[in-house]
């Protein structure tokens, strides 16, 4: 392992892998409710392409590998994927990103191949404000997908909740008080904007001034907090790869995490890339810019001229993005790029 970093000297050793563009649940802040053009699945990476690439990177000093789709697990045989990227030696961290409506009925199996953890999108613990949010009524079952996560040691779980105001920003205090009765590990995640032609819900920032009136930044969801007493950081890191800053109550066992990408950016530390369901390197989360890594994978490039790709990838990567300047990326949805 020789280890990777950028042109700003960040280190980089975490590559986040969509497997699919599609999803079973239709979020307002993420799709629109008819959905979007799906890639054919001809287009779609392999599961053994995905794992050369995993090899690749990992030569290069990658490390972490977080699966997100879409949803990571509407795609048949998940685990197989897990158990072949669990064995790559130098890979010491195997996570997943997914709604957990169908995690009930892999948990234990995505376990047993290799998956260390998993983070839990839940953006409402009211069933008719989850459908509101979600276009589904699956609350229920995103619920049985946590306990199953916990049962079988997926943890920590992590719960992410997008915060919007009038929306569900109603419910910040009952996810925390939840860190509190019952150990949760729940981050606070700041609305973001993407793609332009998304539902009105998407956007949190039009400008250099403007925002979206269902932003809340994180300090205005702290406050909310206050009525459950003074939170103090965590001293022992929580188990993890993201940008995400961490306190809890006092004598709790669960956490509270806020993740800023709009009040306070940290693109200053960002060790990450990211991987399209049909093989392009995406440098940054909030550009456009992307590196074709499938076409040459499938024309028979050599492992170092691949190496070669995914290094020339890092060294485009931007100095941070341009979200207060209003610019957004405008190719892609959320729900392409895995967040």
């Amino acid at each position: 392992m020789t280890g990777l970093s950028d042109t700003f000297n960040r280190p980089i050793n975490y590559l986040r892998m969509s497997v699919t563009d599609r999803c079973n649940l239709r979020c307002i802040y993420c799709l629109p409710a008819e959905g979007i053009r799906l890639l054919p699945h001809g287009e779609i990476l392999t599961y053994e392409e995905i794992d050369t690439i995993a090899r690749l990177a990992s030569e290069l000093g990658i490390n972490k590998l977080r699966l997100t789709g879409g949803e990571p697990l509407v795609r048949v045989r998940l685990p197989e994927l897990v158990a072949m990227l669990a064995e790559i030696d130098t890979i010491d961290d195997i996570s997943l990103t997914t709604n957990g409506i169908l995690l009930k009925d892999y948990a234990s199996e995505l376990k047993q191949a290799g998956l260390k953890r998993v983070n839990i999108s839940l953006d409402s613990l009211n069933e008719d404000k989850f459908e509101h949010i979600t276009r589904h009524r699956k609350l229920n079952e995103v619920l049985q997908g946590i306990e199953a996560a916990k049962a079988c040691g997926l943890n920590p779980v992590k719960i992410n909740m997008v915060v919007m105001r009038g929306i569900n920003d109603d419910e910040i205090v009952d996810f925390a008080n939840l860190t509190i009765t019952e150990g949760w590990h729940v981050r606070f995640i700041e609305l973001m904007p993407f793609a332009t032609d998304n539902p009105p819900e998407c956007h949190s920032t039009g400008g250099e001034t403007e925002l979206h009136p269902q932003f809340m930044s994180a300090q205005q969801i702290k406050e909310r907090l206050n009525i459950l007493g003074k939170m103090e950081a965590c001293k022992k890191p929580v188990t993890g790869n993201g940008p995400a800053k961490y306190f809890r109550f006092p004598q709790t066992t669960g956490t509270i995490g806020f993740i800023t990408p709009i009040s306070e950016h940290f693109c200053f530390n960002c060790n990450r890339l990211r991987l399209t369901a049909e093989g392009k390197l995406r440098p940054c989360l909030l550009s456009d810019q992307e590196i074709d890594l499938r076409q040459p994978l499938r024309d028979g490039a050599s492992p170092e001229k691949l190496k070669q790709v995914i290094t020339e990838a890092i060294q485009t990567k931007p100095r941070q993005h341009h979200l207060p300047q209003g610019t957004i990326p405008k190719t892609r949805r959320m729900s392409q790029v895995g967040g």
